[in-house]
């Protein structure tokens, strides 16, 4: 117990508590009250002890002295930065690590085909965005043909089945079974949003196959011009290619 609780204690008065500072406000500093002048005084000499100790340091410096940062340390922007050395690595070992990207790149891609080809044979393309619509075309004698046409009749279907491209009986195989599949609107509506995601899984499983084409094009170009063959730009690098370059022919034997 402290001297100041003792004196409360025995004069019959209750000990007074200072409110610490909250939490929240620690990062504006200590408080501006009458009891924190110390705690301010000492952390403002601490900062200035400190920055006297910096400038000694650098009066004291010798201008002539070297350090091997002086020659791994640039000045960007104000702030110095270190320059990090370069990794030592012989032509065959970057030649070899291109092949090894590349055989990385394609045995991803070509696992990526199958399951496109998966996908593909499970949906068979039916109602997918972006499909070019089927066309059925009829042809007729005379333009009263034309006028009493009914696409269900000529069908020999049902009309609620007309908008179908695929299940779509004929009225002799409705009056010997039943219709097989769905028929609840709502349960229809759901099979309707999970083929919806199966065709926009395939989509993108599309693109990145076409990714992982473009990326192993490019890295095989790379690996290419490390060849010390001449060689000419004929074609910039995009995102959908790599760059194409002219190389100067040479016989080999």
């Amino acid at each position: 117990m402290s001297a100041a609780f003792r004196k409360a204690a025995k004069s019959g008065q209750r000990p007074h508590r200072e409110r610490a500072q909250p939490a929240s406000r620690k990062k504006l500093g200590l408080l501006e009250k009458k009891k924190d002048y110390r705690l301010r005084a000492d952390d403002y000499h601490k900062k200035q002890n400190a920055l006297r100790a910096l400038q000694k340091k650098a009066l004291d410096k010798n201008p002539d002295e070297f350090y091997f940062k002086m020659i791994r340390a640039e000045l960007q922007d104000g702030v110095h930065i270190i320059k990090q050395p370069k990794d030592e690595v012989t032509p065959e070992q970057v030649k070899l690590m291109r092949t090894q990207d590349i055989k990385y790149v394609e045995m991803k891609r070509v696992a990526e085909a199958k399951k496109i080809e998966r996908l593909k044979s499970e949906l068979h393309l039916l109602d997918a965005e972006g499909k070019n619509p089927n066309k059925h075309t009829f042809f007729f004698d005379t333009k009263k043909e034309v006028q009493e046409f009914d696409i269900a009749t000529h069908l020999d279907t049902v009309p609620e089945l007309v908008d179908r491209v695929y299940n779509r009986p004929t009225i002799a195989t409705l009056q010997k079974e039943t219709l097989k599949g769905a028929t609840d609107p709502a349960h229809l509506k759901k099979l309707a949003q999970q083929r919806k995601n199966q065709y926009d899984l395939l989509k993108q499983r599309i693109e990145r196959e076409k990714a992982m084409f473009v990326i192993a094009q490019k890295i095989q170009t790379r690996k290419d011009l490390l060849d010390k063959t001449h060689k000419v730009k004929v074609k910039k690098e995009t995102t959908n290619g790599p760059a194409i370059y002219k190389f100067k022919f040479q016989r080999k034997r």
